[in-house]
């Protein structure tokens, strides 16, 4: 069994060796056939995690404790790194911030990310003052506990904040000890490269928000070294899975006879 502590450094090492792919599960056994496919890191999805559940994402409707419990399973379910998609830190202080940083250490996981959104309709983004200081608080947290400290600036997606503001909130998230930097809702290749430049730690690319239509060739070459997929994945199963009972609902179960039996799924190859 691979011990935290390595996990922790082989996910340091693969933002170290060019860009790579993590995808998002949402249970257990998507994620052992993402790792049977050669993935090799896995990280976690609270909006795909709340949309298995019912629920809406972003609004409350999944606690600290839930939250943390998926991301466990997940990160004890295979040998790769894991780190686990946190929100705001389910906390309205900077002193709850870094607990939930402790307690993602203490549940097995390699890497962790906070944003600086908030589950209020009316003001989705928290000011400069405060976001600062609750990456702060969880860059010393991660510190102390040997996690990755993933920081988001997601004001340019929600239409909140320019380009300028989230390299602004970046480089001091970069500053503060965040060890990969992530701003969802870049609006094309362009300011993907701007903001690539600006910062000197990885940065994440998350598919399915902003700009779209891009290979893996060019997003490694803006400067990009890992690329998520966020909800996109779990929003793609829900689309297929609407689809198919759609067509079982009008006496059509052609997907259902050719679907593969459980021990193909359970056997996939690697293939990247």
């Amino acid at each position: 069994m691979i011990s935290r502590s390595d996990k922790v450094e082989r996910f340091r090492a693969l933002h170290k060796s060019g860009c790579y792919v993590i995808p998002n599960p949402w249970d257990v056994g998507g994620a052992r056939m993402m790792v049977s496919l050669g993935f090799k890191a896995l990280a976690t999805t609270s909006s795909g995690y709340a949309f298995s559940k019912g629920r809406r994402d972003g609004a409350l409707e999944v606690n600290r404790n839930e939250s943390l419990a998926y991301a466990a399973e997940i990160a004890t379910s295979t040998d790769v790194p894991v780190t686990a998609d946190l929100e705001d830190g389910y906390e309205d202080t900077p002193e709850g911030v870094a607990e939930t940083v402790r307690l993602a250490a203490e549940a097995g996981l390699a890497g962790l990310s906070i944003e600086d959104r908030q589950p209020k309709s009316d003001l989705p983004i928290r000011d400069f003052d405060d976001a600062v200081a609750r990456v702060a608080a969880a860059a010393d947290a991660a510190r102390k506990h040997n996690i990755v400290l993933t920081a988001r600036a997601d004001g340019l997606g929600k239409g909140v904040y320019d380009l300028e503001e989230v390299i602004r909130r970046l480089k001091v998230f970069e500053t503060l000890g965040a060890e990969v930097v992530y701003a969802p809702g870049v609006p094309d290749l362009a300011s993907l490269q701007k903001l690539c430049r600006s910062v000197s730690v990885p940065v994440n690319h998350v598919l399915g928000q902003g700009v779209s239509g891009l290979t893996l060739d060019q997003i490694a070459q803006a400067g990009v070294r890992r690329i998520s997929v966020g909800g996109s994945l779990a929003r793609a199963a829900g689309a297929a899975l609407m689809t198919i009972c759609r067509e079982i609902a009008t006496g059509d179960f052609t997907a259902l006879e050719s679907a593969p039996g459980w021990g193909d799924l359970r056997s996939t190859k690697p293939v990247i």
